[in-house]
């Protein structure tokens, strides 16, 4: 199988993180299954924001050939010329995944791409975005928005969390997770969508020794008041640090984990439905299909035969 393209479209005043991730996570992957290209209106110097202009290579015929286009933000973003978002609408008609990572979501508007979609950015920007483009429907306080084959991200860091989504999505939680690890990330945060969605978010220090106890007792009906007496706190304190620190209330953060660790058992084992379902602590074969698909988006033997091996 020839491996998924990735083109990354550089546009003038270009922040400096928002480009770097995708290029981190897609392009330094020996032997990986993505192959990765840099491109920009026109061959040659592209500002960066704050940082010295990079020199690009390719230009938007780069577009053609693309699986996966990325566009990073800008520092003031502003309509992009009309060969651009024609190169831009182009790719997506041809079937390649749109994808935009901070204030990029303004150069994916200007295009048409976003247009009856649900889509993020930038909180900064997020009202700009919605009053120049009123057919979106902007959502400024989740980590990302998965459309299917268009994506948009939240500001900087939260484009990491985006591109982690997509490598999940291509080849499953196990190769998400590994790549993660090797980029030193954080696990994937919830994005806010049904498809394929995170890993549970790891509790800051004060709660690690609880997380790491709770993910080794996951086949135990876990309640909010055993992880209350295990935190040393009382319920309605446990309660309130989970929604600070993880943005979830304890079972719903307790739920993601639970069927994070099932999708890596229908990936890497030949564990029966049952089998799984007894060691994630997601009860009957009947109820962990229906939480499975609820969550996921596919039945378990569906997502077995998609990542499998």
């Amino acid at each position: 199988m020839a491996p998924h393209h990735v083109v990354v479209l550089v546009l003038g005043n270009v922040l400096a993180l928002d480009l770097g991730i995708p290029l981190q996570v897609f392009g330094s992957w020996p032997d990986g299954p993505y192959t990765l290209t840099v491109c920009a209106e026109q061959p040659g110097l592209v500002l960066v924001h704050g940082s010295p202009a990079i020199f690009v290579e390719h230009g938007l015929d780069s577009l053609k050939s693309a699986d996966t286009v990325i566009v990073p933000g800008q520092a003031e973003p502003g309509p992009p010329s009309a060969e651009v978002c024609d190169a831009l609408a182009s790719a997506a008609a041809r079937g390649a995944r749109m994808v935009s990572i901070c204030s990029g979501a303004f150069a994916l508007a200007a295009a048409g791409l976003l247009d009856g979609r649900r889509a993020t950015t930038h909180w900064w920007h997020a009202a700009a975005l919605a009053k120049q483009y009123p057919r979106i429907t902007v959502e400024p306080k989740v980590l990302y928005v998965d459309e299917g084959d268009v994506l948009t991200s939240a500001g900087v860091a939260a484009g990491l969390d985006l591109c982690l989504h997509l490598i999940r999505r291509d080849f499953g939680a196990r190769i998400a997770n590994q790549r993660a690890r090797m980029l030193v990330a954080a696990p994937h945060r919830t994005g806010g969508q049904a498809q394929y969605i995170d890993l549970p978010v790891r509790p800051v220090d004060g709660l690690t020794e609880l997380y790491e106890w709770a993910l080794s007792n996951l086949h135990e009906a876990i309640t909010v008041d055993q992880l209350a007496q295990q935190a040393g706190l009382s319920r309605r304190t446990l309660i309130r640090r989970f929604n600070t620190e993880t943005g979830q209330p304890p079972m719903r953060w307790l739920l993601d984990a639970r069927l994070s660790h099932a999708r890596e058992l229908l990936e890497s084992t030949d564990l029966t439905v049952t089998a799984v379902a007894r060691r994630c602590g997601l009860g009957t074969p009947a109820n962990f299909r229906t939480l499975f698909k609820a969550h996921v988006g596919v039945p378990p033997s569906t997502y077995r035969d998609s990542f499998s091996g």
